[in-house]
């Protein structure tokens, strides 16, 4: 069968790769007639081309044809449509089919064909395709003038990519919404996101869709194979993240020439393009990237074709057409296609080929069965919704129910639910759109195109926000837009630390520290970093030289080490010289410059040497007495082992040092804060709480730790003792551990002394043991039998009730002489001139005498006079 050959009208067929111009030229020469008509292959590719006609003749000269939506004004001369929807009966003068390669296509190859050999215009027709064409147009429409056209740019192969290494506009082909999503996600993460463009989503959406890439907010773009159809955008590289998809039968791996036509969508008139893979998709074989570069491809041999002379007398006259082959052996009959496959389910149908008698009844049921399958639903399934259509189309009003169609789009017309569950919705709103433009399915066709209309665009604002949502970044976006652009960003600190770039929240400034926000995925984590050295370096340097200007009056120091200004942790203490010498590290900061970073690290230690000073001032005025003439001999070096110690000793420990002081000494001890207990001696100014706890601090910073969790609270006479902790914890925090318990020092002593004047004040052996005691310490009986213990007491009588202190007589145990083994002398190093154990090294000396020397077997008054 070959084309109709009716009229005088030139038929031209231009004939090439992708960016051509093709349908450019199609497009400017229908505008040169006085009315006109152009198939296109997408919905999408319609609707762009109705909007660029209406820019020319205005909205009153165009309509718009495609299966979902019609928009024909009364005076409309030039005519865009989808190739199925054409009105090939209307005379105009020019006519275009665009990608009329398409005639090869299993599934929608028989409808190009038919237009290929059909659709003429009185003055004009263009074949608009690819060169693989050639041959078939030649012998099938011998009239028309073949015109090969070059491409404008060139098309090079660059290789194998990381989706994260691709270049910016770059176009990634997936055959699936599931692998589409799937890379538009990890795009999302790595690369601030991707536009969506796939052949079900409605004009709105993709219009949306495509403003978001094209407009710079988004670098990439992925896609299904429908951009491979004339839809114009500037990319740069696609990269193939398949090659192989699913044709509606089988999957199977895609030819050369629809390679080509997919990736000639890189380079955009005089811009080159490449293409290459990606993820995981196997390269290809060289043949294939040499055709695809070069644009050869294997001729076109056979075409898909339908017998469009259908006779609709009867059900079986009708199936019968249908099957009729072609006599041209270029024209294949197309397998069965859904419409066909839904009449064959539908003629087995009892209720329905009751129906179908006559030539109207056969007529509605094929134009019923033609109802696009936009749901992708299994045949039964559209077999059923068909054969309710046809079932109200041959009833009692011969057209579709408005309660019916109303119920079913009330039930569609919801925007809420996630990305997969609105495209749904949409696929049901464009087949009842569908049934909507067919004017003699319903009883008021514009009131339900409108209906259908309005539903579909809230859907589609629900989808395109939802793919936003899910797949782009916005905030990094915008972020990754600008430090590209190498403009100064718009960045704010607002007064309670939010941080603003170009108008997105990115995070915190905490005192000096910036905080990215948590929602930010890894590209925000990398990019926020470069956007806050260029934005917020000035707000980090007025911070930094505030603080090199404060005072202690706007510093707060906290028990794990950390210094507080205005409400923010800005530096940390770290080990230092020694325990009460620190270092500090800054918290943040690291935005700002070196001088000014230097310059607040220098205010802070100073601050940190005023606090210590201040709030440990009994132990710097101990070491300024040691230093002085205040003391002298032994008590000197007293003061310096307690201060090196932190304020206090077990008396055990410096027991020959306290012996040899004289009692002025002792009263020039007691001058600069030092008590001398029965078993501490200590600064009792530092066992209060605040120099306890920042004694305790220092001490642990030196050893590498900020932990004082363990500290007694404020106002315990006694805490259970930690065998983990050394006498040296304790005596930092004022207390000694006696056994099961550590007793506060002055509680301690005040225990002595009770002891002491217990034993004084009665005639037995001993003394009493007391409830009074047990309240003293805050302990229990047991424990303050065991504290009694390890201080060198033992129960010499018992009492009646083990539970209570009643009847228990306590004493010191006798200590057993102990003879001291006689040293060897050795040759004395003398201490430093300047050492204060200079003088306690005289006094040894002098004590050598005889008149100082103790005599053997002496005893010391058991009754110790208070110090």
């Amino acid at each position: 069968m070959l084309a109709r050959n009716d009229g005088p009208g030139q038929i031209t067929a231009a004939l090439g790769p992708t960016n051509t111009g093709k349908t450019h030229l199609a497009v400017e020469r229908m505008l040169g007639r006085s009315s006109g008509m152009i198939g296109l292959p997408l919905r999408l590719l319609a609707r762009e081309v109705y909007d660029r006609v209406v820019k020319a003749k205005g909205p009153a000269a165009v309509a718009l044809i495609t299966g979902e939506e019609k928009i024909v004004p009364a005076s409309a001369r030039y005519f865009i449509c989808t190739a199925e929807a054409m009105p090939v009966e209307k005379r105009v003068a020019f006519v275009a089919i665009d990608e009329v390669q398409l005639a090869a296509d299993p599934e929608r190859g028989h409808v190009f064909t038919d237009r290929l050999l059909r659709a003429r215009g009185t003055e004009e027709t263009m074949i608009l395709g690819s060169g693989t064409m050639t041959r078939l147009i030649r012998e099938l429409v011998p009239r028309a003038d073949t015109e090969h056209r070059e491409r404008f740019s060139q098309l090079s192969y660059s290789g194998p990519a990381k989706l994260t290494r691709l270049p910016r506009r770059s176009a990634v082909v997936a055959f699936s919404a599931e692998a589409v999503y799937a890379i538009a996600e990890l795009l999302r993460r790595r690369r601030g996101g991707a536009a969506v463009v796939m052949g079900g989503l409605s004009p709105r959406t993709r219009n949306a869709q495509v403003e978001l890439y094209q407009s710079g907010e988004v670098d990439f773009l992925v896609a299904t194979d429908a951009i491979g159809m004339g839809l114009n955008m500037d990319i740069d590289h696609v990269a193939f993240a398949e090659s192989r998809k699913f044709d509606g039968r089988r999957r199977r791996r895609l030819t050369p020439a629809e390679l080509g036509q997919i990736a000639g969508r890189a380079g955009r008139f005089r811009s080159d393009g490449t293409f290459g893979e990606t993820a995981d998709c196997r390269p290809f074989e060289p043949d294939v990237v040499e055709a695809v570069e070069a644009h050869t491809f294997a001729p076109v041999e056979r075409l898909r074709w339908r017998n469009p002379d259908l006779d609709e007398s009867s059900l079986d006259a009708l199936q019968f057409s249908l099957g009729k082959p072609s006599r041209h052996p270029a024209l294949e009959r197309v397998g069965e296609a859904m419409d066909e496959r839904a009449l064959g389910v539908l003629a087995a149908d009892r209720e329905v080929r009751e129906r179908a008698t006559g030539r109207d009844g056969v007529s509605r049921l094929w134009d019923a069965c033609r109802l696009p399958d936009f749901r992708k639903a299994t045949l039964d399934a559209h077999a059923r919704l068909v054969k309710s259509i046809y079932l109200h189309l041959t009833g009692p009003g011969n057209r579709l129910p408005d309660d019916w169609l109303a119920g079913h789009l009330e039930r569609l017309n919801k925007t809420s639910g996630d990305v997969d569950a609105l495209a749904s919705r949409l696929a049901y709103v464009r087949t009842w759109a569908y049934a909507a433009h067919r004017a003699d399915w319903t009883h008021d066709p514009d009131h339900w195109r409108g209906r259908t209309r309005q539903i579909e665009d809230a859907l589609s604002d629900a989808l395109h926000e939802r793919l936003m949502q899910r797949f782009v970044d916005r905030r990094t976006s915008a972020l990754v837009k600008g430090l590209r652009d190498e403009r100064d960003l718009l960045a704010g600190v607002s007064h309670t630390g939010e941080v603003t770039v170009e108008g997105h929240f990115v995070g915190r400034l905490d005192g000096l520290t910036f905080r990215p926000d948590a929602e930010g995925r890894e590209l925000a984590a990398r990019t926020l970093k470069s956007a806050a050295l260029r934005a917020l370096r000035p707000e980090i340097n007025r911070r930094l030289g505030a603080l090199a200007r404060t005072d202690m009056t706007d510093l707060t120091f906290t028990d794990d080490g950390q210094i507080i200004w205005n409400g923010e942790t800005v530096a940390q203490l770290i080990p230092g010289p020694g325990p009460l010498k620190p270092a500090i590290k800054l918290v943040g900061g690291d935005l700002g410059t070196t001088e000014a970073q230097a310059a607040a690290q220098s205010t802070l230690e100073a601050r940190v040497r005023e606090h210590i000073e201040t709030v440990l001032a009994p132990l710097f005025k101990l070491r300024e007495a040691g230093q002085s003439d205040e003391l002298t001999g032994p008590a000197r070096g007293v003061a310096w082992r307690l201060h090196e110690a932190g304020g206090a000793l077990a008396r055990l420990t410096i027991s020959e040092e306290v012996r040899a002081l004289t009692q002025d000494e002792r009263r020039a001890l007691r001058a600069v804060g030092v008590r001398i207990g029965e078993h501490m001696v200590y600064v009792p100014e530092l066992v209060k709480p605040a120099p306890a706890r920042l004694n305790a601090l220092l001490q642990a910073i030196a050893a590498g730790s900020t932990d004082i969790s363990w500290l007694p609270a404020p106002g315990l006479t006694s805490i259970a003792n930690d065998r983990g902790r050394s006498r040296a914890d304790y005596a930092t925090v004022g207390f000694y551990p006696c056994g099961p318990r550590a007793v506060r020092f002055d509680m301690l002593e005040r225990l002595a002394d009770t002891l002491r004047d217990a034993r004084a004040a009665d005639q037995e052996p001993g003394f009493p043991l007391t409830a009074d005691m047990t309240a003293l310490l805050g302990c229990s009986v047991e424990d303050l039998r065991g504290t009694l213990t390890t201080l060198g007491y033992k129960r010499i009588q018992k009492g009646p009730d083990p539970e209570k202190a009643e009847g228990e007589r306590w004493d010191r145990r006798k200590r057993r002489p102990q003879a001291r083994p006689r040293p060897k002398p050795a040759a004395a190093v003398p201490p430093p001139a300047d050492s204060p154990f200079a003088a306690l090294a005289a006094l040894n000396v002098a004590g050598t005498g005889a008149g100082n020397a103790r005599k053997p077997g002496r005893k010391r008054s058991r009754k110790a006079s208070k110090p």
